[in-house]
């Protein structure tokens, strides 16, 4: 059991000195890993970090706050079309587009929000479910802006005047486009990471705890709640739509469709299946529903058939999911061979 002597213990970046040691070896890994691997495994990898970012938005919602959300596609699919439609129409530069499309995806989790002062639970997730899909019908019907239900092809990344297509030199290394277009997502991701684990250990996170343990005893302490659930939502809806927009350019295409229902409980399946209230559930979640379609392409349908089965058992043998799973696993080990 880690015991905590002080609040600066609480807060600290790394919890200890291992901690601190394997996520540098993780850095460099994920540094590494495209100078040996082959083109499509970096592809993977890049879905895979843009699903992180998702998983993580998401989980800050409904994992430590407590507000289930079936309508997350749509502040995917507002940051994709904010970010390629400012660089279309108004030729902004992609790292002014991509926040840009996060705050935009953060207003509109704030409006989002305002109905979760008044709902919770089944009735909040329907209101959810009912933004998701006006954000694609509505999408689909813009046809003059949007491009309609044909969709729209999004410009290459351009980072600092270089386009990232084509080979660019560095050192004795050439990178391919996608190697750069890895990086770059890779960068983003990072930061979005440790953006969320100092979040969860502010004041801010704290709030966001207390709410979804029992909002009145938290308002009773005074936490505003109308101020941390809004606040929950708009923080939320910025991951995402940063990971939107980082989608959108990376398939070169978007389209309502893309959109839809599907992808919202798919959202929400990596979070829940990877562990509620966690950063690593939010990881691993990620990874298992990247890796599961690739892994399993072969099988035609019965991929879903299986993709379907281990979810189910895991929620059934595991309720802490992936996450749960780890502890039990650290925790042998510690006690190992005893």
């Amino acid at each position: 059991m880690d015991l905590k002597r002080s609040y600066f213990e609480d807060i600290k970046l790394f919890e200890s000195g291992v901690v601190l040691f394997w996520s540098v070896v993780l850095l460099a890994l994920l540094i590494a890993f495209p100078l040996f691997a082959k083109t499509y495994y970096i592809y993977i990898a890049s879905l895979l970090l843009i699903n992180i970012i998702v998983a993580i938005g998401l989980n800050l919602l409904v994992g430590y706050t407590g507000q289930v959300s079936l309508g997350h596609a749509g502040f995917l699919a507002i940051g994709a079309y904010t970010s390629v439609l400012l660089m279309l129409k108004l030729g902004f530069p992609f790292l002014v587009a991509l926040p840009l499309a996060g705050l935009v995806s953060a207003l509109f989790g704030f409006i989002l929000g305002l109905p979760a002062l008044r709902m919770e639970g089944p009735y909040l997730a329907i209101a959810t479910l009912g933004f998701g899909i006006s954000v694609e019908q509505i999408l689909g019907l813009m046809e003059k802006v949007t491009g309609g239900r044909m969709g729209l092809e999004t410009p290459p990344f351009r980072v600092f005047g270089h386009t990232l297509k084509g080979d660019l030199v560095v050192g004795s290394f050439a990178l391919g486009e996608e190697q750069q277009i890895y990086f770059l997502i890779m960068i983003v991701t990072v930061i979005m990471t440790f953006l969320a684990i100092n979040l969860v250990r502010s004041r801010i996170g704290r709030a966001f705890i207390a709410i979804r343990d029992s909002d009145i005893a938290a308002e009773s302490m005074g936490v505003n709640l109308t101020y941390y659930k809004t606040l929950a939502f708009a923080v939320s809806a910025f991951f995402v739509g940063v990971a939107g927009a980082l989608q959108a350019h990376m398939i070169t295409f978007i389209a309502p469709v893309q959109y839809n229902l599907i992808q919202s409980i798919y959202m929400l399946a990596m979070v829940v299946v990877g562990g509620l209230g966690s950063i690593l559930g939010s990881i691993l979640g990620a990874i298992l529903f990247t890796m599961l379609p690739q892994l399993l392409a072969e099988l035609g349908w019965l991929n879903s058939v299986i993709t379907g089965a281990i979810m189910v058992l895991i929620i059934v043998f595991e309720p802490l999911g992936l996450r749960g799973r780890w502890i039990k696993i650290k925790i042998y080990w510690k006690m190992w061979p005893f």
